[in-house]
C-alpha cells in the first residue's frame, strides 16, 4: 500500500539545481544559523544586563528613544534597504564578469558607488548629530527624560556611518557568495554593547548603552574587512551557485534614484511602524515603552530564525533572475516561504504559550520586577500575532527587490499597513494601552503580507498563490493546536525554566503531528519513511 502526498506546486520545469549547489546552500545556511543564533543569544543577554543594570524607567525610555537610530539604521542599511539594491547589483555584475572579465564590473561598480555612499553616510551623520533635540521632540514629544534621550542620540547618530560601510560590506560578500563574516557582525555589535555597558554602565549610566552602540558599529566593519581584502586581491570568483542561463543583463548603476527610491521608501515604512509605536507609548506610564521594546526583541526571535535561510538564497534569486531563470527562481521563493512560515509559526507557539516564563528567566532579576514581566509578557503574546505576517513580509520582500528594478508595489503595500497601524493604534492605546499598540502592528505587517502575495502572482516570476496560502494555512492550524498544547505542557511546573522546556518539547510533536495530519506537504514527505516501516512491519 502506497501513500499520497498532496502537490503543494505544479511540477517545474526547470531542472533541479546541481548537487554542488545544494551543499553549497546547506552548508552557508548552517554556518548563518549559527551565527544568527549567537548573535541572537548576545542580544539577549545585552538586553538581559541592559534590565539588570538600568530595569525599565524614564532614563531606559530615554536611551530606546535613541536606539530608534540604530534601529532605523539597520533595516534601511543592513539587512533591507541597501541590501536590496546592491545583493541584485553584484549579482548582475557577476554575471557579466563570467561573460566579458574585462574591465571588470565589479570593481567599477565599486568605483561607481562606495565613494558617493562615503559622502552621504557622512553627511546623514552629521546632520542627526546636530539636529538630536528635535528628532527626539518628533520621536516621543513629552519624554520625562529629553536632555539624556538627546545625549544617547548624539552618540547612536555615528551607527549611521558605520552601518552603512557595514552593510555596503555585508552585500558585497553575500554577491559572491561569502557569508561567514556577513553573519558574524551582529555578534561582534552586541559584543561592543555588553562590554562597554558593563565597563561603564555604573558611571555612565545609560549612556553607556549609547557609546556601546557607536563602538559596536565599527567592530562590524572591522569584523568583514579581512574578508572583504582577501577576495579583492584574489579577484575571487564565485563559488558554485546555480548555473547562469539565457543572456546577461546590463549592470545597472546602483545608486539610481529611480531604482533606490522604491527600496528606500519600503524599508523606512517597515521601520517607521517602532517610531509609531514610540510616539504613541510616549505619553504612556513610565516604563511603556521599555516594556514594547523587550517583548518585540524576544517575540521576533522565531522571525530571525526563520530569515536566516532567505539571507542566503537572496544572492542565488538575484543570479536565476539576472540570467533569465524565473523557473528556478520561482521555486526558490516557494520553498523559502513554506521552511521560514514554518519555523516562524512553530516559535510563535511557543512564544503566547510561555510569555510569563520566558520573561521571568530572561529579565525578571535586578531592577526588572514582577510587575515588568507581567507588563512585558502581556505584550509579547499580542506581538506574536503577526510574527507570520513579518516572516512573509521579509521572505517576498527579497523576491520583489531581487529583480534589480524599480519596483513600487512593495513600498505602497507597506504603507497600506503603515496606515493602518498607526489608525488602529491611534484607537487601540486609550483602551488597552501597549497591548493596544502591539495589536496594530499586528494587524499592520498582517495586512501588508497579504497584499504582497497577492502581488507575487502577478508579476514576472509569479508564484503559486492558491497552493503556497493553501499550505500557510494548513501551518497556521497546526500552530494554534500546538500552542494549547504547549500552554498545557508548561503548566505542569511551577519552574520556568521547567516549563518552558516541557512546553516547547509538547510543541514541536504536536506541532509536526497536526501538520501531518492536516497534510502540509513536507511533513508528509518527512513522515513517510516512518509510516512505510509500520506498514511493512505488519
Amino acid at each position: 500500500m502506497t501513500e499520497t502526498v498532496p502537490p503543494l506546486l505544479p511540477a517545474p520545469a526547470a531542472p533541479p539545481e546541481p548537487a554542488a549547489s545544494g551543499r553549497l546552500l546547506a552548508r552557508a545556511a548552517f554556518l548563518t544559523a549559527v551565527l544568527t543564533v549567537a548573535g541572537a543569544v548576545l542580544g539577549l543577554l545585552r538586553d538581559q544586563a541592559f534590565a539588570h543594570v538600568f530595569g525599565a524607567g524614564a532614563d531606559t525610555d530615554a536611551f530606546l528613544v535613541s536606539w530608534t537610530v540604530p534601529e532605523v539604521a539597520a533595516t534601511l542599511l543592513i539587512e533591507d534597504g541597501l541590501a536590496f539594491v546592491l545583493v541584485p547589483a553584484f549579482s548582475l555584475a557577476l554575471v557579466r564578469r563570467a561573460r566579458h572579465p574585462d574591465p571588470d564590473p565589479v570593481r567599477a561598480l565599486v568605483a561607481a558607488t562606495l565613494p558617493r555612499l562615503m559622502l552621504a553616510l557622512i553627511g546623514g551623520a552629521a546632520v542627526l548629530i546636530c539636529a538630536a533635540p528635535a528628532v527626539v521632540a518628533v520621536l516621543a514629544p513629552g519624554l520625562p527624560r529629553a536632555d539624556l534621550a538627546v545625549d544617547c542620540t548624539r552618540a547612536t547618530a555615528t551607527c549611521v556611518l558605520s552601518f552603512g560601510l557595514a552593510g555596503y560590506c555585508s552585500a558585497a560578500l553575500r554577491g559572491h557568495g561569502r557569508f561567514l563574516a556577513p553573519a558574524s557582525i551582529y555578534v561582534a555589535y552586541n559584543v561592543g554593547i555588553i562590554g562597554l555597558l558593563l565597563l561603564l554602565g555604573r558611571a555612565w549610566g545609560v549612556r553607556a548603552a549609547a557609546a556601546g552602540v557607536a563602538f559596536g558599529g565599527v567592530l562590524m566593519v572591522l569584523v568583514q574587512v579581512p574578508a572583504l581584502w582577501r577576495g579583492w586581491r584574489r579577484r575571487e570568483a564565485v563559488p558554485a551557485l546555480p548555473a547562469a542561463r539565457g543572456p546577461a543583463g546590463k549592470t545597472p548603476r546602483a545608486l539610481r534614484f529611480a531604482l533606490v527610491a522604491p527600496v528606500v521608501v519600503f524599508a523606512l515604512s517597515r521601520q517607521t511602524q517602532v517610531l509609531i509605536e514610540r510616539f504613541l507609548a510616549a505619553p504612556l506610564p513610565a516604563g511603556a515603552i521599555s516594556h514594547l521594546n523587550y517583548a518585540q526583541k524576544v517575540a521576533q526571535m522565531p522571525m530571525v530564525l526563520s530569515l536566516m535561510l532567505c539571507t542566503v538564497t537572496f544572492p542565488v534569486i538575484a543570479r536565476a533572475l539576472a540570467a533569465g531563470d524565473t523557473e528556478r527562481a520561482r521555486r526558490r521563493v516557494e520553498s523559502d516561504l513554506i521552511v521560514a512560515g514554518t519555523i516562524v509559526l512553530l516559535g510563535a507557539s511557543v512564544v503566547v504559550a510561555c510569555a510569563p516564563e520566558i520573561i521571568q528567566l530572561l529579565f525578571q532579576r535586578g531592577a526588572f520586577t514582577a510587575h515588568d514581566t507581567a507588563a512585558t509578557a502581556a505584550v509579547m503574546r499580542v506581538y506574536a500575532l503577526g510574527l507570520l505576517g513579518q516572516t512573509l513580509v521579509g521572505v517576498l520582500a527579497r523576491s520583489y527587490f531581487s529583480e534589480a528594478r524599480p519596483l513600487w508595489f512593495p513600498a505602497f503595500a507597506m504603507l497600506a499597513g503603515l496606515t493602518a497601524t498607526a489608525a488602529a493604534g491611534a484607537l487601540a492605546v486609550p483602551a488597552w494601552g501597549a497591548p493596544g499598540i502591539a495589536a496594530a502592528n499586528a494587524l499592520g505587517i498582517t495586512l501588508t503580507a497579504l497584499l504582497l502575495l497577492w502581488g507575487s502572482g502577478r508579476r514576472r516570476t509569479a508564484l503559486s498563490v492558491g497552493p503556497v496560502s493553501g499550505q500557510l494555512a494548513r501551518l497556521l492550524g497546526a500552530a494554534c493546536v500546538a500552542t494549547a498544547a504547549c500552554r498545557w505542557g508548561a503548566s505542569a511546573s511551577s519552574s520556568p525554566l521547567l516549563a518552558l522546556v516541557i512546553g516547547a518539547s509538547v510543541a514541536v510533536v504536536v506541532f509536526a503531528v497536526t501538520a501531518r495530519l492536516l497534510r502540509v506537504r513536507e511533513f508528509c514527505l518527512l513522515f513517510r519513511p516512518v509510516t512505510r516501516k509500520l506498514w511493512h512491519a505488519r
